[in-house]
């Protein structure tokens, strides 16, 4: 199934979302938050999401539907695009303000931009899930393989670029869930 891949990577993302969720709740309750979480959620948001993540997409998936009849300058296609650069645009903001929390303590503009972060990814999440992969699993079904080989080939070149593997994203994931929920107690 060409989308199984990607598929998994949400798996991931949410698992970041749910623990950025948290993290939003700790800052509003007025908790203060120490770089051990909040840069590993930036470091996942931008590299495994957007560097990783996207890429497959727009390197692979995209071109393949487009080859499959769906035209990339309008429709799916062309929403998902819009999305992700919106992501990157988010993304950027939440790194700037995470900074600034870092060195003032005020979290008004970190616990905004997460929140839109969240927001934004959770619909875009859910767009791709229950419309964009139904689609691509009925076009691509003759071209699910070499697909799935791109996507694979895609992953890793780009976590090599960046020094990093799944398995350090996935345990990020698990990480930063156990670090957010112990800073509630």
């Amino acid at each position: 199934m060409s989308t199984a891949s990607l598929r998994r990577d949400h798996e991931l993302i949410e698992k970041v979302i749910k623990a950025m969720e948290s993290t939003i709740q700790l800052l509003n309750d007025g908790k203060q938050l120490p770089e051990f979480i909040l840069l590993p959620v930036i470091d996942f948001s931008k590299n495994f999401t957007d560097v990783c993540h996207h890429s497959k997409e727009e390197k692979s998936l995209f071109p393949a539907l487009e080859k499959a009849g769906l035209p990339s300058n309008m429709g799916p296609i062309a929403m998902m695009l819009i999305d992700h650069q919106r992501s990157r645009e988010i993304g950027t903001e939440m790194e700037a303000s995470a900074k600034e929390y870092l060195s003032s303590g005020d979290s008004t503009k970190l616990i905004s931009d997460m929140q839109q972060y969240v927001e934004h990814i959770t619909e875009h999440l859910w767009k791709e899930n229950n419309k964009l992969f139904m689609m691509a699993e009925a076009r691509l079904q003759y071209v699910s393989e070499k697909v799935d080989k791109e996507l694979t080939e895609i992953e890793k070149s780009k976590l090599d670029e960046i020094g990093k593997t799944r398995e350090h994203y996935e345990k990020l994931a698990e990480n930063l869930a156990k670090d957010v929920s112990e800073q509630g107690s």
